[in-house]
């Protein structure tokens, strides 16, 4: 392990609210998340809960649990809590969706080039089962820096390509590879003027954004809470319209699907209890909340705050060192933002789920945790860079002066 170079400690203000290795730079929460100590000490006392008493806890303190659960995390949200499920993650809640709906032979399925390939591979998968088709809108990047011509560009990419035949939109809400954050509320309302359902993969925007999923219109909406939320991994929520619910069953059908009760709906009987299995972290989202909530003063608007800005400038330094344009407008940034990498770092051929070897290089010699991130059409390499409130500045600086040095290494 290199060390000649300055090697930057965590933020000591927060840092230690988390296990996170101190010997690693860790930039890269918008991945898996990371979960603070006293949210994992939560989690293991409800696994005790359980363990101590297996039946009583199943079926007689589960269910209340599981409710206050909602109940919290649909507030933080703005979601009626008849309206939501909790599901593992937000992958599961998209093919909770998709594999729930009927398509036919010629239905179009519009997505974009920004999405998720797991759930691009679940939109393929329901298509190819049906006869539908999948349409990808292409959407350039990098975007203007004026916000009303980047939303602009999104716009006419998306709507350009909906037909007669468009029977949903899978849209992300903050994209996975490009760390955009899409014009949401604008291109839903052209999408249900058409009659046309949205499917919103939600994946980073929980913690990062402030949402009121009532009145952003999506028909489904789904959200991890192990990332920005910072909840145990294993717990996400599924957001359906009310008059949407009764098409929607789980992955795995179990004793809700004629469960005779009359107190919940059909809808929540399915997705609350699925079998036998760890629900604890769906337990714990709720102490997260909260949690996170009072480290600062001003709690979750103040950790949203704090993270955009910190991301902000962590694009500019690696902009700067770089020497690479800004990518897209301020506005358009949460937690998370990627910046295109000059292509003497090379450029990528095809999909894959191996690391790329500047990641890896990153992390053996100089112990930083980034995601590098491919983009096709046209084909290039972004990094990704997470800010939390246990990243500091010193932090990017350290990647930047890494990147400069690889790129020296490959003149």
């Amino acid at each position: 392990m290199n060390r000649s170079h300055a090697f930057p400690t965590p933020s000591r203000s927060f840092a230690h609210h988390w296990q996170l290795d101190p010997e690693v730079v860790f930039l890269n929460h918008g991945a898996f998340g990371a979960c603070p100590t006293t949210v994992l000490e939560a989690q293991q006392a409800f696994q005790r809960q359980l363990e101590r008493e297996p039946l009583r806890f199943v079926m007689r303190e589960y269910e209340p649990l599981l409710d206050h659960a909602r109940t919290v995390l649909a507030d933080f949200v703005g979601a009626a809590p008849a309206n939501l499920v909790f599901v593992p993650n937000a992958t599961t809640g998209v093919n909770s969706v998709l594999r729930s709906l009927s398509f036919s032979p010629g239905d179009e399925l519009l997505t974009t080039n920004h999405a998720y390939n797991a759930c691009c591979n679940a939109l393929r998968f329901v298509a190819e089962r049906s006869g539908a088709k999948v349409v990808v809108a292409e959407i350039p990047f990098p975007l203007a820096l004026d916000l009303q011509t980047a939303e602009a560009q999104i716009h006419q990419a998306i709507l350009s390509q909906v037909s007669p035949r468009t029977r949903l939109v899978m849209l992300d809400h903050v994209s996975s590879p490009t760390a955009l954050i899409f014009p949401l509320r604008s291109l839903i309302q052209a999408l249900a003027a058409q009659g046309i359902e949205t499917l919103i993969d939600g994946a980073h925007a929980p913690g990062m954004l402030p949402l009121n999923l009532e009145t952003l219109g999506a028909t489904y909406y789904t959200g991890n809470c192990h990332k920005w939320l910072c909840a145990p991994k294993g717990a996400g929520f599924l957001y359906v319209q009310p008059e949407r619910q009764s098409q929607i069953r789980p992955l795995t059908i179990s004793h809700g699907a004629n469960a005779n009760r009359t107190d919940r709906s059909r809808f929540q009987l399915e997705f609350d209890w699925t079998g036998t299995q760890d629900y604890s972290a769906y337990l714990a989202v709720a102490t997260a909340i909260d949690y996170l909530d009072n480290l600062l003063p001003q709690g979750w608007a103040d950790v949203m705050t704090h993270n955009r800005l910190l991301a902000l400038q962590a694009r500019e330094i690696l902009c700067n060192a770089l020497e690479q344009p800004l990518p897209c407008p301020a506005e358009m940034v949460g937690a998370i933002a990627a910046v295109p990498l000059p292509t003497r770092f090379g450029i990528p051929e095809a999909m894959t789920s191996e690391i790329d070897p500047l990641q890896d290089w990153l992390w053996e010699i100089y112990q930083i945790e980034v995601p590098i991130v491919p983009l096709f059409n046209p084909a290039r390499k972004l990094i990704r860079v997470s800010a939390q409130i246990y990243n500091d500045l010193e932090q990017y600086h350290y990647l930047a002066h890494a990147l400069q040095q690889r790129l020296k290494d490959l003149d």
